[in-house]
């Protein structure tokens, strides 16, 4: 038998990621079933559970994946290019939809609510670290506001793309600057 190469390993391995993200950006995770996620991948069953035991683990390697493009700064136009990031991604991949329903399915899976834990601590800890001038109990404070105005803003635009990110940016430099 062949050997096939770790690069064509890994790229099967996304293609199954990315037709299971796009299926459950456009139907959800509860009606998306493996037979849905391998027709949009072009793959064989086979194929897909040599990567992925189940449809829990794909939901599990696409949350891995889930990164933001978080600021360098905390300034008004910083924050506001990373909302408009953030809006992006809602209107072109179903983002904002994917991320409500991996919070709502966080909500019963304990492995999933660690990750997703996980990535909201990442999150808070990028905050703290923009804010050296602050007491560390201050900068973790204005942390978890930052990540959960950032969290509804994303969770807005999961039902509507439209929301207009300037309330937010507002909000988001008040509370770095005060």
């Amino acid at each position: 038998m062949p050997k096939v190469s770790q690069a064509h390993l890994d790229a099967r391995r996304q293609q199954i990621v990315d037709a299971a993200r796009a299926r459950f950006a456009e139907v959800g995770f509860a009606r998306t079933s493996m037979p849905d996620i391998v027709r949009a991948s072009g793959l064989s069953t086979g194929a897909i559970y040599r990567y992925f035991k189940s449809k829990d683990e794909i939901v599990t390697a696409i949350c891995e994946q889930s990164g933001q493009a978080f600021p360098a700064e905390l300034s008004a136009e910083a924050v506001r290019d990373f909302l408009q990031h953030i809006r992006t991604l809602a209107r072109e991949e179903g983002h904002a939809r994917l991320v409500a329903q991996i919070y709502a399915e966080a909500a019963v899976s304990p492995s999933l609510a660690a990750l997703v834990d996980r990535q909201l601590g990442e999150l808070r800890a990028a905050v703290v670290a923009l804010l050296p001038d602050r007491s560390p109990a201050d900068a973790y404070r204005i942390a978890e506001a930052f990540v959960a105005l950032c969290q509804g803003y994303s969770q807005q635009l999961a039902v509507r793309e439209d929301v207009d990110p300037a309330p937010f940016v507002a909000a988001l430099v008040a509370l770095t600057e005060s």
